[in-house]
């Protein structure tokens, strides 16, 4: 298989890319299901997926900036692998700053702001200070971007004229993990971030698509890739304890929706 490749900066990027929340046991949707992931996703599962990936089609992984990731990174590429890892920040860490460096340290080609963060500025006097933090990341020498589940953030970012070389837009606006108050997946968002992703001239990846696992893809894919620009994306969490042939039918889905 022979997925099609968009750019983010000077990268070329799979039109399906390989999300990160099940390898690292957030399944938003319980806490029993976080365990499962978690129990099922030892190092060599986690490269495991990876070669999968590689071998129909997928170039590109997103994965949070964490130690975790980071050392699963470097055993799979020590290995061989080549997959392309963008980073997205990690909010438990003290210092975005710090977290930006050690991702691109650690083999990060591009790196995203988390949307939690982004929001948190929202409407706020401190929201220009993301553009210092994207600015951050070129001077580390890869590609900036910066996600958000709200479509006014991604809006406003562009209307400041903010540094940002792709936007990460979540197809439902649930709300973040990390705000303590609960998480939606409403139909109705669907909509809104359709209508948003097109309007934005930068490449955008579409994530939460799924609805973190409620939807399937032969229900999303089709409706999905027709209203998304031909520079966009669209990541999809993967785990293969559900379906062994997933990552195959996915990439299969994928390319039946491009068409």
């Amino acid at each position: 298989m022979s997925l099609p490749l968009v750019s983010v900066g000077p990268l070329r990027v799979s039109r399906l890319i390989v999300g990160g929340n099940p390898v690292s046991g957030i399944s938003h949707q319980t806490a029993a299901r976080n365990v499962e992931m978690m129990d099922y996703f030892t190092a060599e599962r986690i490269k495991q997926l990876w070669r999968a990936c590689e071998a129909t089609g997928i170039n590109t992984a997103i994965s949070r900036a964490d130690a975790h990731i980071m050392r699963t990174l470097r055993e799979y590429w020590n290995e061989g692998g080549k997959i392309q890892w963008i980073a997205q920040s990690a909010p438990e860490h003290a210092s975005t700053r710090d977290n930006i460096s050690r991702a691109v340290g650690a083999g990060a080609k591009a790196v995203f702001l988390h949307g939690g963060e982004t929001e948190n500025r929202f409407g706020k006097p401190t929201f220009n200070e993301l553009n210092d933090l994207l600015k951050l990341i070129h001077d580390k020498g890869v590609p900036a971007g910066m996600a958000a589940h709200d479509p006014r953030v991604h809006r406003e970012a562009e209307a400041r004229g903010f540094e940002s070389d792709f936007y990460m837009l979540a197809i439902y606006n649930c709300g973040s993990l990390h705000s303590g108050k609960g998480e939606r997946f409403n139909d109705e968002d669907v909509p809104v971030a359709l209508e948003a992703i097109p309007s934005i001239p930068k490449p955008c990846i579409a994530y939460k698509v799924l609805a973190a696992g409620r939807k399937h893809p032969r229900d999303v894919f089709p409706r999905l890739y027709a209203r998304i620009k031909p520079t966009d994306a669209v990541l999809v969490g993967m785990f293969p304890k559900d379906n062994p042939r997933m990552v195959e039918e996915n990439v299969r889905l994928a390319l039946e929706a491009m068409r």
